[in-house]
C-alpha cells in the first residue's frame, strides 16, 4: 500500500513540476544581474526598516519574504502615493485601511501600517492557502478573486490568472523576481506547489485534510522525516506532501524550509529539540 501511495505522489510532483515548466508566471521572470542588483540594492538601502518589517513579520508566523511585498509596492518610500491612490510602504487604499481600522492619515505612519498589513497578510493565508494568490489578492482585491476563479472553475492561481487584470499578474511577476534576488524563490514556488498537490492528493477519495493554512519554519538535515511524523502522528506521506523537494533540498544544502498546518506547527516547534536528538540517535540523513 505505501509503495502505491509514493507512486502516486511522486506522479503530483512530477505533474506539480510540469506547471513551473509551461506557466512562466510561476517562475522568475528576470533573474538577470541587473534586476537582482537592484533588489537587493534597495533592501540594502533600507536595512533598518527591513529587519524591523521581518521582526513583525517573524512575531505573526509569518515569512519573511513578505518583506518583498513592501519591496515592490513602495521601493519602502512611505510617502509615495499611486496614481489610484494608494498611500505609504505597504500602499493601502482606504477601503482596505479602513477595513483593520487604519485610518486614511495612519496609512504613511510604517508601525501601523506594517502591523496593519501583518494582519491582513496573515488573514489572505489563511483564506488562499498560497502566497502566489495572496499577492494577487492584495493588490487587486478578495474580490476580483472571487471572479476570477468563478470563470476560470478553479481556485489554483495558475489556472485563473488568465482572468486578472494585467497589472495584478506584473505584480506576482515582479514578486517572483524579488524572491529570486532575495534567494526566496524556490520557497514561494514550494509553498504553492505544497498548496496544489494537497488538493489533488489528499482529496482524492474524500480524504479531504487540509484546508489549514501551513506555517513555515526551518530545519537542517538532522532531522528524520520518518521521526518527525512519528511525533506528530501523522504518516510522512503527508510531510512530504506539505514539503515537496524537502528530501532534495536538505541532502544538497543542509537546510530547508518546513512547511506544517497551522494547528501542527505549535507541537513540533515545543519538540523539537526532542525530535532532533532522537533523529539524531536513529539517523538524522535517513529520509524516506
Amino acid at each position: 500500500m505505501k509503495i502505491i501511495v509514493r507512486n502516486i505522489f511522486t506522479g503530483l510532483l512530477l505533474l506539480g513540476a510540469g506547471i513551473f515548466v509551461n506557466g512562466q508566471f510561476l517562475a522568475a521572470s528576470d533573474t538577470s544581474e541587473s534586476s537582482v542588483r537592484k533588489y537587493r540594492g534597495i533592501i540594502n538601502a533600507n536595512k533598518d526598516l527591513v529587519e524591523f518589517i521581518e521582526q513583525l513579520l517573524l512575531q505573526k508566523g509569518l515569512p519573511k519574504h513578505l518583506r518583498n511585498l513592501a519591496l515592490i509596492e513602495s521601493h519602502f518610500n512611505k510617502n509615495i502615493t499611486s496614481g489610484a491612490g494608494a498611500v505609504g510602504i505597504w500602499q493601502f487604499m482606504t477601503a482596505h485601511a479602513n477595513q483593520y481600522g487604519l485610518t486614511e492619515q495612519n496609512r504613511t505612519d510604517i508601525y501601523k501600517s506594517t502591523k496593519t498589513a501583518v494582519i491582513s497578510l496573515g488573514n489572505l493565508y489563511r483564506k488562499y492557502n498560497n502566497w502566489v494568490t495572496v499577492v494577487a489578492a492584495y493588490n487587486c482585491g478578495e474580490g476580483n478573486i472571487a471572479k476570477a476563479m468563478q470563470a476560470a472553475g478553479s481556485s489554483q492561481y495558475h489556472e485563473f490568472s488568465k482572468y486578472l487584470p494585467g497589472e495584478t499578474v506584473n505584480h506576482v511577476r515582479k514578486y517572483l523576481n524579488a524572491c529570486y534576488a532575495t534567494g526566496e524563490l524556490e520557497s514561494v514556488l514550494n509553498n504553492y506547489n505544497s498548496s496544489r498537490i494537497n488538493k489533488v492528493f489528499f482529496e482524492a477519495g474524500n480524504r479531504k485534510v487540509t484546508d489549514a493554512a501551513l506555517s513555515e519554519t526551518e530545519i537542517n538535515a538532522g532531522f528524520n522525516l520518518k521521526v518527525v511524523a512519528d511525533e506528530l502522528n501523522v504518516d510522512v506521506d503527508r510531510i512530504l506532501a506539505w514539503n515537496p523537494g524537502i528530501v532534495e533540498e536538505l541532502q544538497k544544502k543542509g537546510e530547508s524550509s518546513f512547511y506544517l498546518p497551522t494547528d501542527l506547527m505549535p507541537d513540533f516547534l515545543l519538540r523539537k529539540n526532542k525530535i532532533l536528538v532522537r533523529s539524531i540517535k536513529e539517523g538524522g540523513n535517513s529520509h524516506p
